[in-house]
């Protein structure tokens, strides 16, 4: 029996060293790396239009126009059910990056400036953008155990939780049934979440 679970152990640890990934590419697009349904994934993105999509899969994917992008890099490290992803070094107008993600994920998200999109993701949540406006597709309101939601100067748009209000240090926080957690913030700009 004491064997047995030995050889278990090992052949675990075996499997998530496996799925284990430090990818770096610049000017490549597609780039992509295994990854576990219901991890967490760390986002630190350039200054462009992102759009963050769940998707029933087992991987994290960028692609962006490569024809234009040159110059950008993208790093993937993944340890076990835990992912960082960076995009960097994004050119100017109107750059779109895609990113997808499996569809249960906790994800953490920080940006300076641009648009971005999230949707279809579910799990906890925490996102935040310096200059611009979040999208943020939240599904079900009462999902969430709790949620907090500002803009230092701006609109605040949360249609899922009745809320809207503009102006300057507009801020709105909710505690339900639910088991996830949100977090949203815009410096200046469009916070929306439906």
């Amino acid at each position: 029996m004491r064997t047995g679970f030995v050889v278990i152990l090992i052949l675990s640890a075996g499997f998530l060293t496996a799925q284990d990934a430090n990818i770096e590419d610049m000017g490549k697009s597609p780039t992509e790396a295994k990854f576990v349904s219901g991890g967490r994934v760390r986002m630190d993105l350039c200054s462009s239009g992102i759009e963050v999509i769940g998707k029933d899969s087992d991987a994290l994917r960028v692609e962006y126009d490569s024809g234009r992008g040159n110059d950008v890099k993208v790093r993937i490290q993944v340890s076990g059910d835990r992912a960082d992803l960076s995009v960097s070094n994004c050119p100017r107008n109107n750059f779109q990056v895609r990113i997808e993600i499996p569809k249960s994920s906790a994800l953490y998200v920080r940006m300076l400036a641009g648009q971005l999109d999230v949707r279809d993701v579910t799990g906890d949540k925490d996102v935040a953008l310096s200059f611009g406006q979040i999208n943020l597709d939240v599904g079900k309101a009462e999902q969430y155990a709790h949620v907090d939601a500002s803009v230092n100067s701006g609109e605040l748009n949360a249609a899922a939780f009745n809320v809207e209000k503009g102006g300057l240090f507009r801020s709105f926080s909710q505690s339900g049934p639910g088991k996830y957690r949100m977090h949203a913030h815009v410096g200046a700009g469009e916070l929306d979440l439906r």
